[in-house]
């Protein structure tokens, strides 16, 4: 295991490199076939009610790129906690090296030279960045105290190599979604590693901060380190990967070359059938203005400034941005979460006061937060209770008991609707794969049956299948009246599910694009204010 001290040996990480480019070469020696890095056989493990994993074998070879593609619940992120140590399985064996290993614990996998960067981030809020990265060994003075200026040296000398902009001393609870990402990846690299496995690690990254990681790849490609990339993101699959595995229901459908496969392939072998298009269609019919943002400032230097827009009835309107833009803060101003300086809120013609969440929910509004873990679950509760959470009062008499009979009702009902993959109710919400958990979110909001829906980030983490049956109760609210609000920083998806795109940059509204005229590149110059002095492409409030 790499001590802090040996930082500095770690190589650059590669330039950004341009949208339209291949991010990442394959590996010359993709085609020779040499002699397996890891192989898990035969991995199997079951938990109360579901058989997670059903005799799984894994083949990874030096100096490549793996994929592991599935849907939500299909045994990637156990299949890769078993090789970290996480879980231990019932049947099976790993071999590493060619020797035969068994990790009784994650210290024992990181020894071994197996680093994961999970897909639930787990930072220790109070200590620094420093001290989360360096957890368990701190560098030490010839005392034996901790030597604080040399990890904060060799925390620097890190980010300097992988291009990752960070401030050492920082509180770890006072970062963002993105910031904490990157300092996982940062602890991850900073093992002396034979296989990294890289969970979802894109999911909170702009495209800038993708192309930096793509460039890491690339460089732990080189040394011979074996990547176990798990993604969503097709594209960025298809892009980076020297070979794909697809995971479905517990099992191992197949391996195959990357090279030869197309993303519809991919796609059907994750979910076993067809699935042509990536957006269902809809037809769009506006009714009349629902909310009505008119000069939002917030009192927070730095933060959304002066921004006005209209949601109307039966729409589904956008805000893309890359990190910084301000899209969270924006919205949760809009839900009561934070103050505002100056502006006004109108709901259906009449100006508003929101002052907290419950004051927005009484106006039929509902926020489905971008990070689930820290402001949306309750790890401790059950599916059915995280369900019901924001609902308790609909069930219960005027004694303040809870009707579970007819909760448990309404919560089979939306929860059947999403899809959602879990043994029973009472399972514990923390036992569900992350696609699942937000799922269970998202019912949760379903329940409220709210006028205006606020979802930020709503498909991260979650599989192609599950990410259709989600547009299509998006398309489906919009029907029936409702007004979405979708932040996404995901581009195709913007462009695929969105009526209008608002975009914003460091706080500003830089743009409303019609669907119709919306493209990428279009996006990518409003969000990050490169618009040459281009007044049409500028339509606030509209």
């Amino acid at each position: 295991m790499t001590s802090p001290s040996t930082v500095s040996q770690l190589p650059p990480v590669m330039g950004a490199m341009p949208p339209d480019a291949t991010p990442v070469a394959r590996s010359a020696g993709a085609d020779a076939a040499p002699a397996p890095l890891l192989a898990m056989r035969g991995i199997t493990k079951s938990f109360p009610g579901v058989t997670a994993l059903d005799a799984v074998d894994l083949t990874v070879r030096a100096g490549t790129v793996h994929a592991l593609c599935g849907e939500n619940g299909a045994g990637k992120s156990t299949l890769m906690n078993v090789l970290a140590g996480l879980v231990q399985p019932d049947a099976g064996e790993i071999v590493l090296a060619g020797d035969h290993v068994r990790f009784a614990s994650p210290a024992e996998a990181m020894h071994a030279g197996i680093s994961m960067i999970q897909q639930e981030l787990h930072p220790v809020p109070a200590r620094s960045v420093m001290e989360n990265i360096w957890l368990g060994r701190f560098p030490r003075s010839r005392l034996g105290l901790v030597d604080h200026d040399r990890m904060r040296r060799d925390s620097r000398r890190l980010f300097q190599g992988i291009g990752v902009d960070l401030d050492p001393d920082a509180r770890a609870g006072d970062l963002s979604v993105s910031q904490v990402q990157l300092m996982e990846i940062a602890r991850a690299v900073s093992f002396d590693a034979r296989v990294v496995i890289m969970d979802e690690p894109t999911s909170s990254l702009s495209e800038h901060e993708v192309q930096r990681l793509f460039g890491l790849i690339a460089d732990l490609r080189a040394k011979g380190v074996a990547v176990i990339y798990i993604s969503h993101k097709l594209e960025e699959v298809m892009a980076i990967s020297d070979e794909v595995s697809v995971m479905r229901d517990g099992r191992m459908i197949g391996t195959s070359p990357t090279a030869g496969l197309t993303i519809g392939e991919v796609i059907t072998r994750m979910v076993g059938r067809d699935l042509t298009d990536r957006y269902p269609g809809r037809q769009v019919t506006q009714g009349e203005v629902l909310l009505d943002v008119d000069g939002l400032t917030s009192p927070v230097p730095g933060s959304f400034r002066d921004v006005s827009f209209r949601l109307h009835r039966g729409e589904v309107l956008g805000i893309g941005g890359l990190v910084g833009a301000q899209r969270t803060e924006l919205v949760e101003a809009i839900f009561g979460l934070r103050s505002i300086a100056a502006g006004t809120i109108r709901v259906d013609g009449r100006e508003q006061v929101i002052r907290s969440p419950v004051d927005a929910k009484r106006l039929g509004m509902a926020l489905l937060t971008e990070d689930r873990r820290a402001s949306g679950v309750v790890p401790t509760r059950s599916v059915f209770e995280n369900t019901i959470l924001a609902h308790m009062p609909r069930y219960a008499n005027r004694m303040g008991i809870v009707d579970t009979t007819r909760a448990r009702q309404d919560a089979v009902r939306v929860l059947g609707r999403l899809r959602v993959r879990t043994p029973s109710l009472r399972t514990p919400l923390t036992s569900l794969s992350g696609g699942n958990q937000q799922k269970v979110l998202f019912g949760r909001w379903l329940l409220w049956d709210p006028e205006i829906l606020i979802l930020d980030e709503p498909t991260r983490g979650i599989d192609v299948g599950a990410k259709f049956e989600i547009y299509t109760i998006i398309n489906e609210l919009a029907a029936q009246g409702k007004g979405i609000i979708m932040i996404s920083s995901e581009l195709p998806e913007l462009i695929g599910e969105s009526d209008r795109i608002v975009v914003m940059c460091r706080g500003r509204l830089t743009g409303i694009v019609d669907r119709a005229d919306a493209t990428e590149a279009t996006i990518m110059r409003l969000a990050t204010d490169s618009l040459d002095d281009e007044p049409s492409a500028v339509v606030p409030g509209a």
